[in-house]
């Protein structure tokens, strides 16, 4: 570690940083016409690509030599098989282990379909299954493409942390029928984490908001608004990568929203959502209010997994009795489970849910959280263990379903029961899956302390 802070001090740069950084994109436009993700109502495959989208890789490694890696992507979410491959695959050729890696999404509902994700939801001929196949083949390797460059790119470089402010957020169960008496909280925190390397120049700086990716829909391929605050961030800091991971937005839209449309007048509301988070981003990166932090090593983490109990599953009965009851994705997700009931004898009655902590020395601790969270948890743990320097990461690891709090489930609703089971997921959560997820956060936590 004495040649690194040699080289930092070369580069004026703080030696306490002690990091090596380094930051890539791949693009991951399809090429050919693919049906997209996110919205149940579509009717034919795309047919236009109106902005690029990517796949990022931030890499650090701090003065152990341990390297980490955050991964984002303009992608609705990933499935259980290309989390487990690419892990395996970057383990194999660079030893990086699999807490050490955390796969972000926006849940941008404006990409292509891949793998297994959301796969109750879409009827897909052949050819249109096959073009999705062909795609997620394509994915596993860009995946490992952008972090081997990440990698490869490691050089001296200092970390800062803040957190910024935008108001694009507004809770969705509000807005849904019936839902006006409902609270409606959001997170409007923009975390701001800067990598900067030779010259103070930036290198690399991972945002993050609590909010859906749902400005935009109809047939064109684009980044929605976090793809537009990107852009922007990079136009704006030229040679730097911007990488935007989703918070816990499970119950936030951006509105007001013009819905089946990417004509201009959509087009020009995510643009600007996405200049605004971009325009709270450049504040934090420019010291506009509270100057951001050092961030220290050494970077400890752990990964672990929380068994989230399910409500009573339908008996075999009832599911048969269903089919001539149920159609369209409704029959489809009744057929699912009785071919699950017939292939393992039972549905399960809890899930494996992936938890991951980050905490940088003692500068900032990262909670991940896997599929789609609602706002209670970033609220929840930013009061626990500080709203300062606490980053609560939604939408990682496999898009399991949504994560209703306590209170979203005891009040229904798309996210607490009815969301279910477009999922494949047998039964709502039970009441202890707030408690069971937080219990999990706070031993895996506690692991870290120093001993």
């Amino acid at each position: 570690m004495i040649r690194i802070a040699i080289a930092l001090a070369c580069l004026g740069l703080p030696a306490s940083a002690a990091w090596l950084a380094g930051a890539a994109k791949v693009n991951i436009n399809p090429a050919e016409p693919i049906w997209l993700a996110g919205y149940g109502g579509r009717e034919r495959p795309s047919d236009e690509i109106l902005q690029d989208i990517w796949i990022k890789a931030l890499a650090l490694k701090d003065d152990t030599g341990a390297v980490s890696v955050i991964t984002t992507a303009d992608l609705v979410g990933l499935d259980t098989k290309t989390v487990e491959t690419v892990s395996a695959r970057v383990r194999a050729m660079h030893g990086i282990p699999r807490e050490r890696l955390l796969f972000n999404y926006s849940h941008n509902h404006s990409c292509p379909v891949t793998g297994d994700v959301l796969k109750l939801y879409y009827t897909l001929t052949p050819d249109q299954q096959a073009a999705v196949d062909r795609y997620t083949r394509r994915l596993y390797d860009q995946y490992v493409e952008v972090i081997d460059r990440a990698v490869r790119n490691l050089a001296p470089a200092s970390l800062t942390f803040e957190q910024g402010l935008a108001g694009i957020a507004v809770n969705r169960r509000r807005s849904r029928p019936g839902g006006r008496k409902l609270p409606g909280p959001v997170d409007h925190d923009v975390p701001v984490l800067s990598v900067r390397g030779e010259g103070n120049a930036l290198k690399a700086v991972a945002f993050g908001y609590s909010c859906h990716a749902t400005a935009l829909s109809g047939y064109k391929i684009n980044g929605d608004y976090p793809g537009y605050a990107q852009q922007d961030l990079e136009e704006r800091n030229p040679g730097s990568v911007a990488l935007f991971v989703m918070g816990c937005g499970g119950d936030a839209n951006p509105l007001p929203r013009i819905m089946n449309s990417t004509d201009a007048p959509s087009v020009e509301l995510a643009s600007m959502y996405g200049r605004i988070l971009s325009v709270a981003t450049q504040l934090v990166l420019d010291g506009k209010g509270a100057k951001p932090a050092p961030v220290e090593g050494p970077l400890r983490v752990a990964y672990g997994i929380a068994e989230v109990p399910f409500q009573k599953a339908p008996s075999r009965d009832e599911l048969v009795a269903n089919r001539s009851r149920f159609t369209g994705a409704r029959l489809r997700y009744n057929n699912y489970l009785l071919s699950q009931l017939d292939r393992e004898g039972k549905l399960p009655d809890r899930y494996p849910y992936p938890v991951q902590v980050w905490r940088f020395g003692k500068s900032l601790t990262m909670i991940g959280l896997t599929g789609e969270p609602v706002v209670d948890y970033c609220l929840r743990f930013k009061g626990q263990y500080g709203s300062d320097n606490t980053w609560v990461a939604g939408y990682n690891n496999e898009l399991l379903s949504y994560i209703p709090s306590l209170r979203v489930l005891k009040e229904g609703g798309y996210e607490g029961t009815e969301g279910i089971p477009e999922y494949g997921l047998p039964a709502p959560y039970g009441w202890a899956v707030e408690e069971t997820i937080a219990l999990k956060v706070d031993e895996l936590l506690r692991s870290l302390e120093p001993k």
